[in-house]
């Protein structure tokens, strides 16, 4: 059972804002691109392994 309120409530939105910050945001700034690009790439992959990680996140626990 996947949880939406982490895919949605958290995932999502840093997906989102890393891709705004890695390709609207950094190439107007031209001292610091190098920095903004990487913290906007890395809030878009921590991003992506929440929206991973809400989908596999059950309430009950699994046992074999």
């Amino acid at each position: 059972m996947a949880s939406k309120a982490i895919i949605v409530g958290v995932g999502i939105p840093m997906i989102i804002v890393g891709a705004l910050m890695a390709w609207l945001w950094a190439p107007i700034e031209g001292e610091l691109q190098n920095q903004i690009e990487l913290v906007g790439s890395t809030i878009g992959i921590l991003g992506v392994v929440f929206f991973i990680s809400g989908l596999f996140y059950s309430k009950e626990p699994v046992m074999h």
